[in-house]
Formats: C-alpha cells, sequence, structure tokens
C-alpha cells in the first residue's frame, strides 16, 4: 500500500513507540482506546508501526490484540518482524556478567538477567516484587548462581540509586551501557546498544529512510530514538530530561497523547 503524501506531510513511513507510559498507561494498565485506533489507522495508510520497548520478547502480551510491524525489544539488543524473522541480536559481555553476579555476592543488589525465553533474578526482595507489579507482568524465578548462562543474557536490570550508577557501571560493567526510566532500576545492555540502534536495523530492514521516522517515548531509555527519529514526540507524563530533548511535547497517555501528536503532524 503506498502512502498518501498529502496527507501525510512530512511523509513518515515508520513509527516507533515505546510501551510503558506511552502505549500502555501507568494509572490504567491498559492502552486508551484513541491510541489503539491511531495505530490501525497508521497501518491501514501503508504506514509501518513497530514497538521499541525495554521489555522482553516474551514480555509482550498486554499488547498482543493489536497488530505491529516489528518489535525491537530489550532496548535494541533484540528485534524481530511480526513474522519472527530476527533482524539483530546482541548480547551483554559474559565478562560484566560475571562480575555483576560476583559484585552482588559481597553487595547488596538486586537484579535480573534477560535472556530470549527467559528471565531470572538473584532474589526477590520487595522493591523486585514490587517493580514487576509496577509492570504488571509476574516475579521471575531465582536463579542457581553455580548455573548461570553467561553467554546469552541479552539486558540485565539492576536496582541501585540513580545516583550511584555512573560509578557502578565503570567499575562493575564497563563494557556496558545503561538507561533508566524509572528511579527503581536501571536496564543495562551491551555497549552500543539503544533503541536507536533498532530503528537503524529496521529501517534498513524495510527499506527506509530515517529522515522518514517519527518516535513516542517518555522515559530515559527513549532519548536515543527520540533524538535520531525525524520527529520525535515526548509524552506529557515523559520526564523533563526527555521533554527537552524533543522535537514535540503531546499530552499524556491518558490524555490521548498519541492521537494528538498524530494528527498534529498530518497523519491522521
Amino acid at each position: 500500500m503506498t502512502i498518501s503524501h498529502e496527507n501525510n506531510p512530512h511523509r513518515i513511513k515508520a513509527v516507533f513507540f515505546d510501551i510503558d507510559g506511552t502505549l500502555i498507561s501507568f494509572k490504567t494498565g491498559k492502552i486508551p482506546e484513541s491510541t489503539q485506533n491511531a495505530l490501525k489507522k497508521l497501518r491501514e495508510k501503508g504506514i509501518k508501526v513497530i514497538v521499541a520497548t525495554g521489555r522482553s520478547v516474551n514480555s509482550l502480551h498486554h499488547i498482543s490484540h493489536l497488530e505491529f510491524d516489528g518489535f525491537i525489544t530489550f532496548n535494541g539488543a533484540y528485534c524481530i518482524t511480526t513474522d519472527k524473522k530476527l533482524i539483530s541480536r546482541y548480547t551483554i559481555d559474559p565478562a560484566d556478567i560475571e562480575s555483576l553476579v560476583r559484585y552482588s555476592e559481597g553487595s547488596p543488589l538486586s537484579y535480573s538477567l534477560m535472556y530470549e525465553n527467559k528471565v531470572e533474578i538473584n532474589d526477590a526482595t520487595p522493591e523486585v516484587v514490587g517493580m514487576y507489579a509496577h509492570v504488571n507482568l509476574p516475579v521471575p524465578p531465582v536463579h542457581d548462581k553455580e548455573n548461570i548462562d553467561l553467554q546469552n543474557v541479552l539486558q540485565a536490570n539492576i536496582f541501585l540509586r540513580p545516583e550511584a550508577e555512573e560509578e557502578f557501571m565503570q567499575t562493575v560493567m564497563p563494557n556496558s551501557i545503561s538507561s533508566r526510566w524509572t528511579p527503581l532500576f536501571a536496564d543495562v545492555n551491551a555497549g552500543g546498544i539503544t533503541k536507536q540502534l533498532g530503528i537503524e536495523n529496521f529501517c534498513k530492514h524495510f527499506g527506509i529512510d530515517t529522515a522518514d521516522t517519527m518516535a513516542f517515548g517518555d522515559g530515559g531509555n527513549d532519548i536515543s530514538m527520540l533524538k535520531f527519529v525525524k520527529i520525535g514526540v515526548a509524552m506529557g507524563n515523559a520526564n523533563d530530561a526527555v521533554k527537552e530533548i524533543a522535537d514535540f511535547v503531546t499530552g499524556d497517555v491518558d490524555d490521548d497523547g498519541i492521537e494528538k501528536a498524530l494528527l498534529r503532524f498530518g497523519l491522521l
């Protein structure tokens, strides 16, 4: 299906959406009806609609009733099309995972290790249990420290204060990068892996110029993609750092923010 540039003045061919706080409301745990209708209309116009999330590829059941063209998961570490074609996969340096495990044995630190087909945690503390409840996911099993798969970790979550993050990453996981969409924990991925890279890989796959892209987000792990695309939109409920770098700030997720921005830029 061709795209009508007359009703799409910015010639957008792909739109990327974060999930938590962007597609899904933290207040209701649901996707607003206006957002669901907007996504459907975009695809009817031939515009690619792609998820870009820090969630694992197996934690997308909250949006399974909607149709997408692809999924950037683990903040860009694992990209897959709707028909299960793997676009890209990047694991964390095993030395960093080993260092994380050793560090936690001597210091009070909770973490999770996320794989293609499973998620494991090192302990089920109240903060860990609360985080999974916050995103409406079951608490993962506690792993056996003697049998950790160090080679295939796509993402880790580390539960530490924001002010301690920089020093921790430099000393414990120097080959990885961190990003944060909540004060509760930081996402950790292999060095150089971001949602921006996921967008680049999908654009190559679909033959789309990155100048013809748009993205929506609300958290720190969305900054790279919002700065990278032609039109980066921050939700009204986004944190200030995200709003500062965005091309446009729309309404809250609960206030039809996605629909309003798409209308504003002539995509609906």
